[in-house]
């Protein structure tokens, strides 16, 4: 589904991905850890054309995309949900999920499945974006992905500053994704949450690559999740 291969990455005079390369199977939830500061967020806008990399090769189904801008990537499948959810606080629930389809331009899930997966939205759904909690809104950023018609989903720290009862609804969640089919790059600094469900782990440091693994190898390495990981 997807590989980088050697991608270099700079914020203006700081290189931070250095020769950076992974690779994603179709249908495989696959995480992205590292302390921060590691690459893992510069990783996956690059990915979106949002940074654009001075060397290297992004290749989405076997198709080149590095030079693409951020909607014709996404128009090639990848949804995108940044740290900072990025809802439209003054529209409603509904209105966010509702809003015109982009990405590839067809629907995926419906309004219906998509409250059946989240039942706390259904509940409020007539409320607007900026009167939601923030698990509330994290969930409707994953929502508005799923409703366009996305074949990889890029997901930067979901459970960032969330409750723990919030972070076991989000893990349920991300269970029924995974299990729907779609492909997922996860970026997570909670590995006891990523363990539940990842296929296989990559370890960024230093804006590298340093460990790539099957998740039942990456929980038995304590010292791997030690030097790299901080556990």
């Amino acid at each position: 589904m997807l590989r980088l291969n050697g991608i270099n990455t700079y914020y203006g005079e700081s290189h931070i991905l250095r020769g950076l390369s992974l690779d994603i199977e179709q249908g495989e939830l696959v995480t992205l850890l590292g302390r921060n500061g590691a690459g893992k967020t510069t990783t996956v806008k690059t990915i979106m054309g949002i940074l654009s990399p001075q060397s290297g090769t992004i290749m989405l189904k076997g198709k080149n995309i590095i030079g693409l801008p951020p909607h014709r990537i996404a128009k090639q499948g990848v949804g995108f949900v940044p740290e900072d959810r990025r809802i439209f606080p003054s529209l409603t629930v509904v209105e966010n999920i509702m809003f015109p389809v982009w990405g590839k331009g067809e629907e995926g899930w419906g309004l219906e499945k998509i409250f059946n997966f989240f039942p706390a939205l259904k509940a409020r759904s007539s409320n607007k974006g900026s009167q939601l909690s923030g698990g509330e809104q994290q969930m409707l950023a994953i929502a508005r992905i799923l409703r366009a018609k996305m074949e990889l989903i890029l997901l930067d720290e979901p459970t960032e500053g969330l409750a723990p009862l919030l972070i076991r609804s989000i893990g349920e969640i991300m269970k029924e994704i995974k299990n729907s089919g779609l492909t997922i790059l996860l970026i997570e600094q909670n590995t006891r949450f990523a363990t539940q469900f990842a296929d296989r782990h990559h370890i960024v440091y230093g804006g590298k690559i340093v460990y790539s693994e099957s998740n039942d190898k990456f929980k038995h390495n304590q010292e791997v999740q030690k030097r790299y990981l901080g556990i």
